[in-house]
């Protein structure tokens, strides 16, 4: 069966089911029965711009990032905008009610220089999304980039915070908050906060039954050939490592990053039960980009995975390697590519569905059953 055929059931389904919900018994008197509703979920964007640098700073301070800023700031001239414009057609088109827009961390590239080029930079990208016009909130998960350079940190507290804040019509203090919908809690996790385990242990608490979305800019579970950038990577915080996990198995999480600019997906099992992890990478290099390095299988996840990009940080090699084969016991479902793209992601009653697009032209390549993965 083709994944447009499978979309296309899905989404039948779930106007079945907003249809025939109020008629079902088992719900909670006087409780509204859930209706369906889909959002967009975007990875990586590292929005850049030549004038939002001081390349005299750059140059000194950080010469292998030149070439990177070049290549983004192409990117965000040229192929940002036709991104936009497609997501604006599938919020529109969607036969489901569209909520939402989330990004995954790394909105802007950073590395800007000094607090007023920082500013700058954070101003664009907060003026190029409010004209975007995406006719759904636009919320963002604060990424290693966000806070990378001289001023980052005030730039974000100044101008990307409120921006977020007013998207979510919620006073926001931190990076950290929720949104819930229907009988999903969307949890934004600021990874990089001192006090992100307990603030996630404590607002998980609060779930009571509903399906938890958690967003953070790093993977919990390394799945590629970078498997030292994960969260909680370091050997002195193995035993912060196990509680997240064990927490995130507890409450059957889906978890949604970013970070390595690679789509995967793994489901992990814990002590307490199974999550679910689910990376996107929206830097789209052209707009013809397919897939390459598609990976599928437990079987595949393990040291060999590093081959993947072997010119990367070879005297890491050994230390990425032993990271896989540790985490390979737990992995009961395992997948990598590189496929840029965006993902439309649709929760009708007990089914989750992703839709996974590559490129730009609203190019389906995968529809992903997250219920049925997560219960195994």
């Amino acid at each position: 069966m083709s994944h447009e055929l499978t979309r296309r059931r899905f989404q039948a389904a779930a106007l079945a089911f907003a249809m025939g919900a109020a008629s079902r018994t088992g719900y909670s008197a006087g409780k509204r029965p859930a209706r369906p509703f889909s959002f967009l979920a975007l990875g990586d964007l590292h929005f850049d711009r030549p004038e939002d640098h001081d390349h005299d700073w750059l140059r000194r301070e950080h010469p292998n990032d030149v070439a990177q800023v070049e290549n983004y700031s192409q990117i965000t001239r040229e192929v940002l905008p036709r991104l936009f414009a497609e997501l604006r057609q599938v919020a529109a088109g969607s036969k489901v009610p569209m909520t939402r827009a989330v990004q995954l961390g790394d909105l802007i590239e950073g590395m800007c220089g000094s607090l007023d080029l920082a500013t700058r930079q954070c101003e664009g990208a907060a003026a190029f999304l409010r004209d975007a016009g995406l006719g759904v909130p636009f919320l963002a998960v604060k990424g290693n980039h966000e806070i990378q350079g001289p001023g980052a940190v005030d730039a974000y507290q100044r101008v990307l915070l409120p921006f977020v804040a007013d998207q979510a019509k919620q006073k926001l203090e931190a990076a950290s908050f929720t949104v819930e919908h229907e009988e999903a809690l969307f949890v934004f996790l600021d990874a990089y906060a001192p006090d992100s385990l307990s603030w996630l242990e404590r607002t998980l608490a609060t779930r009571e039954g509903r399906q938890a979305f958690v967003l953070l800019h790093p993977p919990v579970v390394p799945f590629g050939a970078r498997s030292l950038w994960h969260l909680d990577a370091k050997p002195e915080a193995e035993a912060r490592r196990k509680k997240r996990l064990n927490l995130l198995g507890a409450h059957r999480a889906i978890v949604l990053c970013g970070h390595l600019h690679r789509y995967g997906l793994v489901v992990r099992e814990t002590e307490t039960g199974r999550f679910l992890q689910l990376a996107l990478n929206s830097v789209i290099p052209k707009p013809d980009a397919g897939v390459r390095d598609h990976v599928e299988g437990v079987d595949r996840f393990g040291p060999d995975l590093v081959a993947l990009e072997p010119k990367f940080s070879p005297t890491t090699d050994s230390q990425r390697r032993e990271a896989l084969r540790a985490e390979a016991p737990f992995i009961k479902h395992f997948e990598h590519a590189d496929a840029p793209g965006y993902a439309l992601i649709t929760v009708a009653g007990p089914e989750i569905r992703a839709d996974l697009y590559v490129g730009l032209g609203q190019r389906l390549w995968k529809s992903l059953d997250l219920k049925s993965l997560l219960s195994g």
